[in-house]
This record gives C-alpha cells, structure tokens and sequence, in this order.
C-alpha cells in the first residue's frame, strides 16, 4: 500500500543523493490510505522476529517464564478452523457467529519494560493461522481503523479473523474504551481470540505496574472472555545497561545527520510545533524511510498534549528501531514532576524508557 508525502523541503520519502542534507520530518504531511492501515496491522519490525523462545525471562520473576508457557498453549489451542470459517479474506464477508468454549481471551498484566509486547507479539507468530487471518495493532491503532472504515466495515474485516492482539489499551480515554469494547464484544461473537495489554486510569497509583482490575471493569460485558496474565519484572531495558548516554552538541548531532544516509534533522521545538498539524495515525508514515532521527535543541515538553503527541512518535520511532541522536536536556528531563506524578505517568515513563533506549542505539553515530 503505497503513502504520498507531501513535502515543502527535502523530505520528499526518496533516498537522499549525494550533498542533498539530510531529510526533514517538520516537512513531511503524509497522506495514509485506510487500506495501509488494515495491511499494517501486524507486529511492527522491532518484533519481526520475536518468538517465545527469543524471551529471556528473568530467573528471579517466575511469572514471566510461566506467561511463555500459558502463552504458548494459548496459540497452540488457536488451531484448526474459524469458529466462522477459515481462509476467507476481504472486506465484506458474512459469518456465523459461533460461540466459543472457554475464555477466549488473554490479558498481560504488568508494569512497562516487562516485554508485554515482546510476547503479544509471540503469540501473534505462533499463533497457526496466515498473517491475513491475524492482526496486531495499538489501541490507537486499532481506534483509527474504526474511524477510516466505519464500525460495521470493520467488524466485516476482522470478523473471519482468528486472533486480534491489542497494545496498550488505552483506558484512560472512557468514549474509545466503550467504542472499542463494543467492536470486540461484536468479533468475540463471530469467533475471534483477543489478546491485549493496557495503560492504566488516570489517578492510579504504583505508576500503572498492574491494572487488571481496571482493564476488566472497563471492558464490562467482555471480562469473562479475559485470562488475566500477570507479569511481575522490572524494565528490562534498564537490566544491567548502562545510563542513557549525555546528550550532544548541536554541531555533533548535525554533523551526524549530514554523515548518515537517511537521517532527519530537525529542530526539537519546530518537531513538536509539526506533530500538531498531523495526526497521531499518521506519525508511521512520518518516520518512512528514515534512517536516524537527529534533534537540537531538545526541551521538555511545554503542556501535557504535545506531551501525550511525543509519546506516540517514540513509540512509532521505537517500533522501527530507529536510532535517536539529540542534543539539548537529557530524555528523562523531558516531562515535567507534574506530568509524571499525574494520570498518564505510565506512558511518559514508557517514553522515556524508549528514547533512552533509541538514544543508546544512536550512540555510534557520532565520530569518536
């Protein structure tokens, strides 16, 4: 499925040439066609190649390695044809429903970092079905699927589906949780195995580490059809790894981009001003054939919107691998006290561990 990118600069989705500079995402306005949204819905490429067995549990959380194996037997149980039939694709089937015995359904419950993703995804892949009968999205993701398509287009087109994995429900928004809970509510009826994590409600305490109290009272009607899954562990990102590296100079991160096909180079502020004017759906095909994202003058975030806005970015960024290199305050200077101690402190902490991450992978790019 192709995505045109209107441009006003250099940022025009081809390969750079030689002395071109580097791209610029403040210049890029892509256009997503509601068909790339259906075909994307599958694990992004940071976890391709993720399996069960590429988990490395940590000896001192039992429940992780146990969530592996009740993980695996789930997907094993997913074989053998729809409840509505299988192998039929397109938009607009009809199917039966067909009740299912058993909960049909799995709930990972844990604090960010624990690899919930990592496994989501797993089950994905082991899951014995073709990729068109499977889908993996973001709660986002999944609500902008709804909006392109219309509730009932949606339903048909994961109706004949065996498996849907949501990421990070988002429970703190009341009008897409129900909207959502009823798409659900409707493809449990035809048959399909729903899979999810989720941030936490506004105002909860202990920064969001376990919400399956809250996710399977908001979901209501839906709970019996949940396997609460709980993984205890702390971020792994930060499990014997190093801090995350000091920030650059302006002229060692633009010195990078010049140096490094594909990179971007933007103005932290001017990026922030930019995401505003595209909508969150669209940050995917934002970060399109880019190799690196190099920032000056990096800031904290001026109020809780472009805040929430900056979270989507890093979690698109870190779907891709794509390295960050930034100048400026350190990442976890990014949000202020208020924001961290308020409703959505799970997903600035979930950013913050991202970046840090990516801001690692970007180490190299700067000539020693």
């Amino acid at each position: 499925m192709s995505t045109s990118l209107s441009t006003s600069g250099p940022a025009s989705g081809q390969p750079p040439i030689a002395d071109a500079g580097p791209l610029a995402l403040c210049a890029r306005e892509p256009r997503v066609p509601a068909e790339r949204l259906v075909a994307e819905m599958v694990p992004p490429p940071r976890f391709d190649s993720v399996r069960f067995d590429t988990y490395n549990p940590d000896p001192t959380q039992p429940s992780q390695a146990e969530a592996v194996q009740v993980l695996s037997g789930f997907a094993a149980g997913l074989g053998g044809a729809h409840a509505s039939g299988a192998g039929k694709r397109g938009w607009f089937r009809k199917k039966a429903p067909a009740p299912a015995a058993g909960p049909r359904g799995v709930y990972l419950d844990g604090g960010y970092g624990v690899g919930k993703t990592h496994l989501l995804a797993s089950l994905w892949h082991a899951t014995p079905a073709e990729p068109a009968l499977k889908a993996f999205g973001t709660f986002v993701e999944l609500t902008n699927l709804v909006g392109a398509l219309g509730f009932q287009q949606t339903v048909q087109t994961l109706g004949g589906h065996r498996l849907l994995c949501i990421d990070e429900f988002e429970l703190d928004d009341p009008g897409d949780t129900v909207l959502v809970s009823s798409l659900l509510s409707r493809l449990v009826e035809q048959g399909v195995a729903l899979a999810a994590t989720s941030n936490t409600l506004p105002g909860k305490l202990g920064e969001g580490r376990f919400a399956a109290a809250d996710f399977l009272r908001e979901i209501q009607g839906l709970s019996a059809h949940f396997r609460p899954l709980r993984i205890d562990g702390q971020d792994y990102r930060h499990r014997g790894l190093p801090e995350a590296p000091a920030p650059f100079s302006d002229e060692q991160v633009a010195k990078a981009a010049y140096a490094t096909p594909g990179a971007s180079l933007d103005d932290f502020p001017g990026l922030l001003d930019h995401l505003a004017k595209v909508h969150p759906s669209r940050y995917g095909a934002l970060t399109d054939g880019i190799a690196a994202v190099c920032l000056t003058d990096v800031v904290p975030v001026p109020d809780q919107s472009t805040a929430l806005r900056l979270v989507v970015l890093a979690d698109r960024l870190y779907d891709r691998e794509v390295p960050v290199l930034a100048s400026g305050v350190p990442f976890d200077r990014l949000f202020s006290d208020d924001m961290l101690n308020g409703g959505y402190r799970k997903k600035y902490f979930r950013a913050i561990s991202r970046l840090t991450a990516l801001a690692r992978d970007a180490k190299p790019l700067v000539s020693q």
